[in-house]
C-alpha cells in the first residue's frame, strides 16, 4: 500500500506534517457524520420523515445500551487485533464504506414506511451507523494517537490536528450540506417531504468523503508502538484480561476526569449544532442564518486550534484546555441574552469557538497522557479500551444530548408540522442552545481543577524510558 507516512519505527519520535496531516484526515471524514447525526437527525426525521420528537428521543436512548456496550468490545479487538498494519489502520479500512453505505440509509427513510415499520428501520439504522460502524472506525481511529508516538507533545498536536480537520469539516457541512439538500430535491424548503431526494443525494456526497479520507488516513499513518504482529500469529506480548484492563481504567482519577469532560463536551455539541438550526428556524425565523451563526463558531474554532500548539508549549495542555471552558461559558452566557440580536449571536458564538478551539484541541492529547500515567501506574498500557471508552463517551454525549434535545422539545410542545411555534417551545429552545450548556460547563471546570497531570508527566516518561530499556 502506498506510504507517505515518516519512515522510522522509533517509537519516541517527533512526527512530520505528513504524518499529521494524515492522522487529521481520517477525522475529516468521520466528522461528517458526527455533524450530521447532532445537527440534522433530529430534524430530518421530525420534518421529512415525519417521526415524532419523543419517540427519536426513545429510541436513540434504548439505542445507547448498545452503543457503550460496542465500544468496549471494540476497544477490546484494537487491543488483540494482530494484522501486519498494526492494531488501528487495518479496521479504517475495513469498516469505511460500511459506514458510508449505513449513514446513507439512515438519512434515506422511505416514505412508503410508515408506522411501526419506519420506527424499526430507523432503529436498526441509527444503530448500524453509531454502536457498530462508527464505532469500529473511531475507537481505532484515536488509539491511533497512542500508537504513533510516545511523544507528549505530539499526543496534544496530533489531538490538535485532529480536531482542526473536524471543525473544517463542520464548515464544510454547515455551508454545503444545506445547500446539497435543497439543490439535489429541487424544494423551496429543506424541511419538507418532499426534499428526500435531496437529502439521499446530499448524504451520498458525504459517503464518498467517509471513505477516501480514511484512506488517506491509513496511506499516512504508521503505528510505531504496542504490539505488533509476530509471523506466527501469536499472542501479543502486552496483551491483558479484559478485568484486568477496567480496574486499570477506572483506578485512573486523570483518565476518569477526562471521561467526564469528553461526555460534557460532545453533549453540549449537539445542544449548539442541533439547538442553532431550531433556534435560527423556529426563534429567529429563518432557517438560512444557520449558516453564517454556526459559522462563527466554527471559523473562529478553526482558526484558534493554528495558535493551541504555542499555547500548549508555553503554558500546557491542562491550562490551555481550562482557559477555553472559561471561553465558552462565556460565549453561551453571551448568546443566552442576545436574544434574536443576530450580530450579538453570531460574536458570541465566535467566543464559543475560541473556547472550543482552545478546550477541544488539547482533549485526545490529554487522554493519551493518561494512557501514559496508566502504564506507569500498572505496568501496561491499555490503548484499546482506553480509547474505547473515550469513545463511548463522546457517543453518550452525542446521544444523551440528543435525548435531552427531543425530551425539551417535547415538554415545550414543539410540533414540526406548524410554521410557527408556540412560546413555550421557542423557550425551550433557548434552554437547549444556551443554558444547559452553561450549566455543564461551570461543573466541568470545578472537576479539572483536580488534573496535574501537566506537571507529574515528565517524571512519569523518564521513569518509563527506563524500564523500557
Amino acid at each position: 500500500m502506498i506510504s507517505f507516512a515518516s519512515k522510522t519505527d522509533n517509537p519516541n519520535t517527533k512526527l512530520g506534517w505528513n504524518d499529521r496531516i494524515g492522522y487529521g484526515m481520517g477525522n475529516f471524514g468521520m466528522a461528517w457524520v458526527n455533524g450530521m447525526m447532532s445537527a440534522f437527525l433530529m430534524k430530518y426525521l421530525t420534518d421529512v420523515s415525519l417521526v415524532d420528537a419523543g419517540v427519536v428521543s426513545a429510541i436513540i436512548a434504548i439505542s445507547k445500551l448498545f452503543d457503550g456496550i460496542s465500544d468496549l468490545i471494540m476497544g477490546r479487538i484494537v487491543d488483540g487485533t494482530r494484522a501486519k498494519m498494526g492494531k488501528a489502520r487495518v479496521w479504517l479500512i475495513r469498516m469505511c464504506l460500511p459506514l458510508a453505505i449505513s449513514t446513507v440509509l439512515l438519512f434515506s427513510v422511505p416514505a412508503s414506511m410508515t408506522g411501526v415499520i419506519k420506527y424499526i428501520y430507523v432503529f436498526l439504522l441509527y444503530n448500524l451507523v453509531n454502536a457498530v460502524f462508527y464505532t469500529a472506525m473511531f475507537v481505532p481511529y484515536n488509539s491511533l494517537i497512542s500508537l504513533s508516538t510516545t511523544d507528549g507533545y505530539e499526543h496534544g498536536m496530533l489531538g490538535n490536528i485532529s480536531m482542526i480537520f473536524q471543525t473544517i469539516a463542520n464548515i464544510c457541512m454547515n455551508t454545503f450540506f444545506m445547500t446539497m439538500v435543497v439543490k439535489f430535491s429541487g424544494a423551496a424548503e429543506p424541511y419538507m417531504v418532499e426534499a428526500q431526494s435531496g437529502w439521499t443525494a446530499a448524504t451520498i456526497v458525504v459517503g464518498i468523503i467517509i471513505v477516501v479520507s480514511a484512506l488517506i488516513c491509513v496511506c499516512g499513518t504508521k503505528e510505531r508502538t504496542g504490539a505488533q504482529a509476530s509471523q506466527d500469529g501469536g499472542k501479543p506480548k502486552d496483551e491483558v484480561s479484559t478485568g484486568k484492563a477496567l480496574k486499570s481504567l477506572f483506578t485512573n482519577r486523570y483518565w476518569l476526569s477526562m471521561i467526564f469532560a469528553m461526555f460534557v463536551i460532545f453533549f453540549i455539541i449537539v445542544m449548539y449544532s442541533a439547538g442553532a438550526i431550531f433556534y435560527c428556524a423556529d426563534v429567529l425565523g429563518d432557517y438560512a442564518l444557520y449558516t453564517p451563526v454556526n459559522n462563527a463558531l466554527s471559523i473562529a474554532q478553526f482558526v484558534t486550534m493554528f495558535f493551541t500548539p504555542f499555547f500548549m508549549k508555553k503554558f500546557g495542555k491542562h491550562m490551555t484546555y481550562m482557559v477555553g471552558l472559561v471561553g465558552m461559558g462565556l460565549g453561551f452566557l453571551g448568546t443566552g441574552f442576545a436574544g434574536t440580536n443576530v450580530a450579538l449571536l453570531v460574536l458570541f458564538n465566535a467566543l464559543k469557538g475560541i473556547g472550543l478551539g482552545a478546550a477541544g484541541g488539547m482533549a485526545f492529547g490529554m487522554v493519551a497522557d493518561t494512557l501514559e500515567y496508566g502504564e506507569w501506574k500498572d505496568g501496561f498500557k491499555v490503548v484499546g479500551m482506553g480509547n474505547a471508552a473515550i469513545s463511548a463517551a463522546q457517543k453518550l454525549g452525542l446521544g444523551i444530548g440528543q435525548v435531552v434535545l427531543g425530551v425539551i422539545l417535547d415538554i415545550g410542545g414543539y410540533d414540526g408540522t406548524v410554521t410557527a411555534q408556540s412560546e413555550s417551545a421557542k423557550a425551550a429552545i433557548s434552554v437547549i442552545y444556551n443554558w444547559l450548556p452553561v450549566t455543564l460547563i461551570v461543573v466541568t471546570f470545578f472537576i479539572m481543577l483536580t488534573y496535574k497531570l501537566d506537571k507529574e508527566l515528565p517524571q512519569i516518561q523518564k521513569e518509563l524510558e527506563e524500564r523500557h530499556k
